[in-house]
């Protein structure tokens, strides 16, 4: 993360904004990529005045919902085939466990699965493309989708910039114990909503093993002689 930021700093600051919409877009349409790696490092890069914290969580709040109501459409149209041939491409990180999951959670909280999604890498790359190869409604998908995606990027943003730059004036000879600060309060702004959105993707409770017949049930193995009538 911390060569990301550095290689921002280069850029001038539109670049960066588009950068950040770009990547958190691509990646909500179901394409892995580095979203979250982006924000945070483009977060603290708005701690230092480089770039304008408003500017960085518009474009990453535009990023997520944009791709994301891509994503939708492309699975809406595409299918759980859409879903196989991503999972092909990507097994590491959409093959068929992680789709199961995925779905799992869909089938069990709905669009809540959306707007939790946001805070989970693996629902967010798939919760676009999921939802419409379930047929979700959209109005109610673009409602979790909308709000998720705000939360995420704002929340996000907005507590690494404010964190950053109190580092930043208290510590201003220990500039890496600043940055650290500030990556650790990133964690912890998002620990709750991870701690609940991770039970999204939870596995379903196995089934009960089916008993087993009692010794009375088995039927007897002691063998008869012959010409004899069994008991």
């Amino acid at each position: 993360m911390f060569d990301v930021q550095h290689w921002l700093v280069s850029l001038p600051p539109i670049a960066v904004y588009l950068l950040v919409a770009g990547v958190i877009g691509v990646e909500s349409m179901g394409v892995p990529l580095p979203g979250e790696i982006v924000l945070v490092s483009s977060a603290l890069l708005a701690a230092t005045g480089v770039v304008e914290p408003e500017w960085v969580a518009t474009a990453a709040a535009t990023g997520a919902i944009v791709g994301d109501s891509i994503g939708y459409a492309v699975g809406r149209r595409g299918g759980r085939p859409l879903l196989a041939r991503l999972g092909r491409r990507f097994p590491r990180h959409l093959g068929p466990a992680q789709l199961a999951r995925a779905e799992q959670s869909f089938a069990r909280h709905g669009v809540w699965a959306v707007f939790f999604g946001r805070f989970v890498a693996l629902l967010r790359i798939l919760a676009g493309p999921l939802a419409g190869a379930l047929r979700v409604p959209y109005r109610r998908f673009l409602l979790a989708n909308a709000a998720g995606g705000l939360v995420w990027a704002f929340g996000t943003t907005y507590l690494l910039f404010t964190v950053g730059r109190a580092a930043e004036h208290w510590l201003k000879d220990i500039s890496w114990a600043g940055l650290v600060l500030a990556v650790l309060a990133g964690l912890a702004s998002t620990w709750w909503l991870r701690r609940r959105a991770h039970r999204l993707s939870a596995d379903e409770p196995t089934p009960p093993a089916e008993p087993t017949p009692s010794a009375e049930a088995l039927p007897s193995a002691e063998p008869t002689r012959a010409g004899q009538p069994r008991n």
